[in-house]
């Protein structure tokens, strides 16, 4: 075959395009009719069934407002903008929060809507209702959500070679308030095996996206079945219904829209485990059947609350940023704004929650000139952001320490 299908955004486009083209046939249109379409609207969801054919027109790939000064524009995909964080709290409001798309939002209706429970490693199927699901215990933990590929176009920078995929800075990131059912509970209530060894969520978007996990991190107190997100119903961006909460995991682990779950006495397998978010390159070795080592835990990063390229005037100005780690609180924050050559410690303000995030901050006398100012971040479990991380062709977990350039009049 001839299509690079390890690359995230080209592999995405293939598997909807294929859908695409199944759709028509099974709706009965020509070849002929059916590339009007394509080169009329890119009319992928014109041809879904459960819709209608005319309501790709009237649907955009992200429902919430995602205006410029808040967002940078990657098609279905919405980059958060950090220089807006500096007057925020300490999650991120819902209508700021990055979104991940693989395909467009989807649209569901609660009151059709069904979560089905299923597989050999459980001992009675079920379907629950979004009533059943809201009316269950629900518990509320702050984490964070990070794409993946949070970071990508640093190592073009660095290595002078483009890794594939939507070219991210650090703005794939959020963290809220995330209220849902232990996804533990919804699997016992369908009879939860000793022998069970894998969980699925999938999703109901056009390429039904879906990722396992252990059974360890699916009974874990903070893996959720999500139903609210910072005290609101969860917005369609973000999964409604529901979607999974994996704290600490990369982003695609955390399904949104989802529609069945599969628990497994065997492991199992998906496209985004095998053939994406996998490390493919030439420090990597292959893991058949996946081409390389298979994603799981997201890793230490930091973010000043500037935009960038960053302009302030001559002067003393207090500059802040987060910093997060996905197994324990942030310990301590250095900063350098001479490239590295000495660094200061930050101060740390607020919440400082594991698999969250801790906000810092530090105090510059800043004169004309240009800079490029570094964060270095270390948790608690001792690891800490290192100077350089290897080349891997799908652009994933970078968390070198950056330089943000700021130019100060």
């Amino acid at each position: 075959m001839a299509d690079d299908l390890t690359n995230e955004q080209l592999y995405d486009q293939v598997r909807w395009d294929e859908i695409v083209w199944r759709r028509a046939r099974e709706l009965g249109i020509s070849r002929r009719a059916f590339l009007r379409l394509l080169a009329a609207s890119g009319a992928a969801l014109a041809l879904d069934p459960w819709r209608g054919p005319r309501a790709f027109a009237q649907e955009p790939l992200v429902v919430k407002p995602t205006p410029p000064h808040l967002f940078v524009d990657f098609g279905s995909n919405k980059e958060m903008r950090w220089e807006n964080m500096a007057r925020q709290g300490y999650t991120v409001p819902n209508e700021m929060f990055f979104v991940r798309n693989h395909s467009r939002t989807q649209r569901i209706d609660p009151l059709t809507w069904r979560l089905r429970i299923e597989g050999s490693g459980v001992r009675r199927p079920l379907d629950l209702t979004y009533d059943v699901i809201r009316a269950m215990p629900h518990v509320t933990v702050t984490r964070y959500v990070e794409c993946a590929g949070n970071g990508r176009s640093f190592f073009e920078e660095r290595y002078n070679q483009r890794a594939q995929g939507t070219q991210w800075k650090l703005g794939a990131i959020g963290v809220a308030e995330w209220s849902g059912v232990r996804l533990r509970e919804v699997l016992e209530r369908a009879g939860l095996k000793d022998t069970a060894r894998d969980v699925m969520p999938v999703g109901l978007d056009d390429l039904q996206v879906r990722r396992p996990m252990s059974i360890q991190k699916a009974l874990a107190d903070d893996t959720l079945v999500v139903t609210a997100m910072n005290g609101e119903p969860l917005p369609p961006d973000h999964g409604f219904p529901v979607r999974i909460l994996v704290p600490g995991w990369i982003g695609i682990a955390n399904i949104k829209w989802v529609g069945r779950i599969e628990v497994s006495e065997t492991p199992l397998y998906s496209a985004w485990n095998t053939t994406s978010y996998v490390m493919i390159g030439p420090s990597y070795q292959l893991q058949p059947p996946a081409r390389g080592p298979v994603l799981s835990t997201q890793n230490i990063k930091s973010a000043f609350e500037l935009a960038w390229p960053a302009e302030l005037r001559a002067g003393r100005h207090t500059i802040r940023g987060r910093a997060w780690s996905p197994a324990a609180p942030i310990a301590r924050v250095e900063v350098s704004l001479d490239r590295e050559i000495t660094w200061q410690t930050a101060r740390l303000v607020g919440p400082n929650i594991a698999a969250a995030w801790a906000r810092f901050e530090f105090e510059w006398d800043a004169r004309p000139g240009t800079y490029s100012l570094r964060a270095r971040a270390t948790d608690a479990a001792g690891n800490r952001q290192p100077a350089a991380v290897p080349f891997n062709e799908q652009g994933y977990l970078y968390n070198a320490v950056i330089g943000h350039p700021v130019t100060v009049q």
